[in-house]
């Protein structure tokens, strides 16, 4: 692992205004996550995990304390300055899956290059490695209502993996999937994982924050747990 962790997270806390009132989302979270880690944050409806996710793809900022991304304070970006940090450095996978209805699973993919202004050209062949990547190679050109809902997920990872990000954040990827299709995506986070991607998970479901070699709790905006998964004994 590198040194440098990808994520350090230092007492971060976000308040919001609700008339006259302020709820504390987070209330003081430190993290430290590093290069290749596989990591799963769970928790309860209402303990923040939404709100740290958003913290960390860099969709809302914090209130209070530090956040760096690959050791860049993300308080020292302006909104433009953000929104290429994100298309850099963060592939993002949605429950919703966020495919473009009318758009080829290719051109689906295409779309992080087509901001970051790459040529067509590098963008195909790119977009048809990432998808052969995630096994999708025989439906680069299936629009997404051609597609089942694990195929479709399929889809999102790739264009999450396109632009070779430092992170994959994934909220709640496997929400809308079947138990076979469950598993053939958490099977290609683990090959991510494998192959050196810093993976976060966000979820509510045992079995897919078992995948992760460390699960981080959450309650009423703080952490309430940090364990790494015990390492295997190879006889």
């Amino acid at each position: 692992m590198s040194e440098r962790p990808v994520i350090e997270v230092e007492d971060v806390r976000r308040s919001y205004h609700l008339g006259d009132h302020v709820v504390h989302a987070l209330a003081g979270v430190s993290l430290r996550i590093q290069r290749g880690e596989y990591l799963a944050i769970m928790g309860s409806s209402g303990s923040g995990k939404s709100t740290l996710m958003n913290i960390l793809g860099c969709l809302d900022l914090p209130t209070g304390g530090r956040y760096r991304l690959d050791g860049v304070d993300v308080r020292d970006f302006d909104e433009d300055d953000l929104s290429d940090l994100r298309n850099r450095k963060i592939g993002f996978v949605f429950q919703a899956f966020n495919l473009v209805a009318r758009t080829s699973a290719l051109a689906n993919v295409e779309l992080p290059l087509a901001y970051a202004r790459v040529p067509r050209r590098e963008r195909r062949r790119r977009a048809t490695i990432a998808l052969r990547a995630v096994g999708m190679g025989q439906r680069l050109d299936h629009l997404p209502s051609e597609l089942s809902g694990g195929q479709q997920q399929r889809v999102a990872v790739a264009r999450a993996l396109v632009t070779n990000p430092s992170l994959i954040l994934a909220d709640e990827p496997t929400g809308n999937l079947d138990s076979r299709s469950t598993r053939d995506v958490l099977e290609i986070f683990d090959l991510l994982c494998d192959g050196g991607r810093t993976i976060v998970v966000i979820t509510h479901e045992s079995e897919v924050g078992a995948r992760a070699d460390r699960i981080v709790r959450l309650a009423d905006g703080k952490v309430v747990g940090d364990a790494r998964k015990p390492a295997e004994v190879v006889a």
